[in-house]
């Protein structure tokens, strides 16, 4: 005889348990409607507006034209997209790495939310530093 999978409680529609169980698919779906809306010209304008700092100071240079991004009000679109990204990504790390290791190692509840958090914090510092030595390279890259 196989063996089933046991299938988890199934939640009210927009329910609280529902969102919390399936917050990184709704925002992953979010996401990709903001992504497919980039591929026609009649929503990419929408769609670009998610992506990209929307306040630029443009200023006149002896060589040119020289355009510099400032945050201001309308960039709050922006800042929301990413904060979509950061759960998407929070919540891969938690499927496929921390909860992987979590059934390997058969932890109690206690030691479990610990190494969940820790985890994170761990994905978290390591990208920081990272991000930190690209800025540090392409700054110092460029003679400052």
């Amino acid at each position: 005889m196989a063996a089933f999978r046991k299938r988890s409680k199934s939640y009210p529609f927009l329910s609280q348990e529902f969102l919390i169980q399936n917050h990184a698919d709704i925002v992953s779906c979010l996401v990709v409607l903001v992504l497919i809306g980039l591929m026609f010209e009649v929503t990419a304008k929408t769609a670009f507006m998610f992506i990209s700092p929307q306040n630029n100071i443009s200023t006149t240079a002896a060589d040119g034209e020289v355009i510099f991004y400032h945050y201001g009000t309308s960039d709050f679109v922006t800042i929301l997209f990413y904060i979509c990204i950061t759960i998407i990504l929070h919540a891969v790390v938690q499927e496929y790495a921390l909860d992987k290791l979590n059934k390997r190692l058969h932890l109690s509840k206690i030691k479990h939310n610990k190494l969940n958090e820790s985890g994170q914090l761990v994905v978290l510092h390591l990208s920081s530093g990272i991000w930190g030595l690209y800025i540090i390279v392409t700054v110092s890259g460029h003679g400052l």
